[in-house]
């Protein structure tokens, strides 16, 4: 006879307990009647907590999901990061830490597992520049953050957003007044090592009519062997009329995080704003970056980089928004994928109803390395006015086998003459990144991902 084989299973609430995140809501900051908080404060995390708990974990049949699948996260094994864990985490790296521009900036903010460093220029700080993290910002400058908090980013646009508000520790508020120029850059980190962790970081930048600055951030870690580390962000930028701002993102998750964020610009009358994106780390990655034109004359330039391998998936979902008349926007993404990685990229030109005279471009490239990644580009127009030029594109290629024959011939070797084509590829998204030590990065990342 044969072996009798008794097979058990699991009730279908019990499989579903152990995809939900373990956070409670006597981890949400300031609910528990903190003097120190504001009632706006405590609003905007109670609503984002709720949100949070009502909303179900994005699914592939949710067409923004559709091409990323997120059932391997194990949800249930993630607690918050604290001081204590700082002691057994590795030490942010020294190269993270050196100045954009020759031996200074303007201002520095180091979000770390044992606390937060903040560095600021006295002079800026003279002339009304706030540039602090969050809980300094939640305690000093409450009425400020009512005017942007949740009003650009709404914690209600997925089960990330409301976990990221309700949750966040980390996080940085800008704030530039009525036409002051910053000259040298200001810049943060958040620097999030280990396994089982979350991270939460929620940046606010405001600036105002006639001001300019230009910002960069970087969000890294090292590659844990084994385990999952997960961080969740929200960014909510507002450039005010006849503002000038560049917004300088850098992402060098370890390989092992799965990185989601929710991030929107609403750009003013007459104002210009620069968003460059850099994309080399993480598991996963799930990004919505919204660029709302809504004052005419407006001006928005996206630039995108990134490059994956081994497993990595990196999904952009870009949004260029014509609210008004005479706006102008220009997005290029480049990518490049190597060994059995993948990229995504959605986007979407939208031009509302009466936004006459919009010029809107998106183009998104792709350089394909080995047989088994693939990159996926969906570029997409919707027009609700007549009077417009909006056109895009997308390509997905290998490399040229005319360019391999020219250099090899000349007696490059194979791995060096492909360097130089990549390196030619990303060319026009490095020109428009303004500093040289994080071009210099990011060859070096280019470097080490080709072997």
């Amino acid at each position: 006879m044969a072996e009798r084989v008794v097979v058990t299973r699991k009730r279908r609430s019990e499989r579903e307990a152990s995809k939900k995140f373990a956070f409670k809501k006597a981890m949400v900051p300031y609910l528990s009647g903190d003097e120190h908080s504001s009632e706006f404060i405590r609003n905007y995390r109670e609503q984002a907590w709720e949100d949070f708990q009502s909303l179900p974990m994005p699914k592939t049949t949710d067409e923004p999901w559709r091409r990323t699948d997120i059932r391997g996260l194990a949800a249930g094994s993630f607690k918050l990061a604290s001081a204590g864990d700082s002691e057994n985490l590795a030490p942010v790296s020294k190269e993270l830490l050196q100045p954009l521009v020759a031996d200074e900036h303007g201002g520095q903010i180091r979000m770390l597992p044992g606390g937060v460093q903040v560095d600021l220029d006295p002079k800026l700080s003279e002339k009304g520049v706030i540039f602090t993290d969050l809980a300094t910002a939640e305690r000093d400058h409450s009425d400020l953050l009512a005017q942007i908090m949740g009003r650009i980013v709404r914690t209600d646009e997925s089960k990330f957003s409301g976990m990221t508000a309700a949750l966040a520790q980390n996080g940085v508020l800008l704030y530039v007044p009525r036409g002051v120029q910053i000259e040298e850059p200001l810049h943060s980190i958040l620097w999030g090592p280990g396994v089982d962790l979350a991270y939460f970081s929620h940046l606010i930048v405001w600036i105002e009519e006639g001001a300019s600055a230009t910002y960069v951030h970087e969000a890294a870690s090292p590659t844990e062997k084994s385990g999952q580390t997960l961080h969740s962000g929200i960014v909510e930028i507002h450039v005010g009329d006849a503002a000038n701002f560049r917004f300088v993102e850098l992402q060098s998750w370890g390989e092992h995080v799965w990185n989601f964020s929710h991030e929107r610009a609403r750009v003013g009358r007459d104002a210009t704003f620069d968003w460059v994106f850099v994309a080399v780390g993480s598991h996963l990655t799930k990004n919505f970056s919204d660029l709302d034109l809504i004052g005419q004359g407006s001006t928005g330039r996206m630039s995108g980089f990134y490059f994956t391998d081994g497993v990595q998936h990196l999904d952009h979902d870009t949004q260029q928004n014509h609210m008004a008349p005479n706006t102008t926007s220009d997005l290029l993404f480049k990518g490049a994928l190597t060994d059995r990685s993948r990229s995504v990229w959605q986007g979407m030109i939208y031009v509302a109803p009466g936004a006459q005279k919009t010029d809107g471009y998106q183009a998104n490239r792709n350089l394909v390395l080995s047989k088994n990644a693939r990159a996926d580009s969906i570029p997409g127009l919707e027009i609700l006015a007549d009077d417009v030029r909006c056109t895009h594109g997308a390509t997905i290629s290998k490399i040229e086998p005319e360019e391999m024959f020219y250099l090899l011939s000349r007696g490059i070797p194979k791995r060096q003459a492909e360097r130089l084509v990549v390196g030619g590829f990303f060319s026009p998204i490095m020109d428009r990144i303004p500093y040289e030590g994080v071009r210099n990065r990011l060859t070096k990342a280019i470097e080490e991902k080709m072997g």
